[in-house]
């Protein structure tokens, strides 16, 4: 194993008003070349991208976080750097939705995009400094429903031809998932035959789902989602467009399977919209995305009190979001599935220890929830320099 940090154990009591100060934010932006490109409706991603913040506080905690990078992770260190960090130091860690508030005051319009997956890391490693303070797992702070493990599934089957399909379901199978989600995308009809193809595959006693990464207009996606329930899936995830919220409406009040979505939103108010209309049956926040701890369990919330399923989206995120996303999962009274990413990706293998919801921890179909405080890993600085973004 490499070196480790290791945030030490200083047992605070909730109710003193000796206070958790900042000292100091630190951003790293990492980026490695994946060794198998994921294949998508949207074309093969070969580069994963992450933030990873440590924020320190005078009495030497220091917080764990992870921002979602889709284009240049160095963007979102310099937002870190110049604009978020100098709002939050010398203030006290343990406020964390008031500094959540000066973080979004950056922002001179509405929410979103990588100011708010920078705010995310940060956020996320606040949670983990309060955790190390109290000596509690994040799932603990949240007040959770006592959960730990997890129901997974593997994500995600490419979209590429028969033979490799074929061999990557049997991987996931071997490994001992009970729920597979696979990539679809146009024409419809090999859409619709993909999807039976790997129904032959898995037989009857497999859970399914389907992601179209917007591949379809609402017609064809309608199409589409008569044969996925022809097939037996449980799920149709971002069909269309994922703001095109008239389409969702239409979409899933003819739609025979329910709807998935949320990946792509940023804030609570978004994922309201989708809830409060009733056009999704399963709202997938990115942790590293919709502003952390934080702003996620927001949405949790609300997906409770709408009666939805919650389930988090990881896609090509790093470690760091895996842990936060099991605590969120095991706290989350909605929760319905974990995603776990069953292909080789070093920033969510290599990059913390112990590592957290992978394949090879299954037992009957679930994962454990991290154990320690705070999120319950720590960081690797041989893999994080390794994979620093030059």
């Amino acid at each position: 194993m490499g070196e480790h940090v290791l945030s030490k154990p200083f047992p605070h009591d909730l109710d003193s008003d000796r206070p958790l100060t900042i000292k100091s934010v630190r951003a790293h932006p990492l980026s490695v070349r994946l060794a198998v490109p994921q294949k998508s409706s949207k074309g093969a991603h070969q580069i994963s991208e992450i933030l990873v913040v440590e924020v320190e506080t005078t009495d030497g905690i220091i917080g764990l976080g992870e921002g979602f990078c889709r284009i240049s992770s160095r963007l979102h260190a310099a937002f870190v750097d110049q604009l978020l960090a100098p709002r939050i130091i010398g203030r006290d860690a343990r406020d964390r939705r008031a500094l959540w508030k000066a973080m979004r005051a950056t922002i001179s319009g509405q929410p979103g995009g990588q100011i708010v997956e920078a705010i995310a890391a940060i956020d996320i490693a606040l949670w983990d400094i309060m955790g190390h303070s109290t000596g509690l797992p994040v799932h603990r702070l949240l007040g959770g429903m006592g959960r730990t493990e997890v129901q997974a599934y593997a994500s995600s089957v490419m979209w590429a031809d028969d033979k490799s399909v074929a061999e990557e379901v049997q991987l996931v199978l071997d490994a001992g998932y009970n729920q597979i989600k696979i990539k679809i995308g146009n024409p419809v009809e090999d859409a619709i035959a993909r999807a039976h193809f790997v129904r032959r595959l898995v037989g009857d006693s497999i859970r399914l789902y389907a992601d179209g990464n917007w591949a379809f207009d609402v017609d064809d996606a309608l199409r589409v989602s008569h044969g996925l329930a022809d097939a037996g899936y449980d799920f149709f995830e971002e069909p269309i467009v994922a703001h095109d919220r008239e389409g969702y409406k239409l979409l899933s009040r003819r739609s025979p399977i329910r709807l998935a979505a949320g990946e792509a939103d940023y804030v609570s108010g978004e994922a309201l919209t989708k809830l409060a209309d009733r056009s999704v049956g399963l709202i997938q926040p990115d942790i590293a995305r919709s502003g952390g701890i934080t702003e996620t369990w927001r949405i949790a919330e609300l997906a409770a009190a709408h009666h939805t399923a919650f389930a988090p989206h990881m896609g090509l995120s790093g470690a760091i979001c895996a842990a936060a996303s099991l605590h969120i999962s095991a706290a989350a009274e909605t929760f319905r599935t974990y995603e776990s990413m069953y292909y080789e990706n070093p920033l969510r293998t290599e990059l913390c220890d112990p590592v957290v919801g992978e394949r090879h921890q299954l037992v009957d179909g679930k994962v454990p929830v991290p154990k320690g405080p705070g999120l319950g890993v720590s960081l690797n600085r041989k893999v994080l320099e390794r994979y620093r973004a030059g």
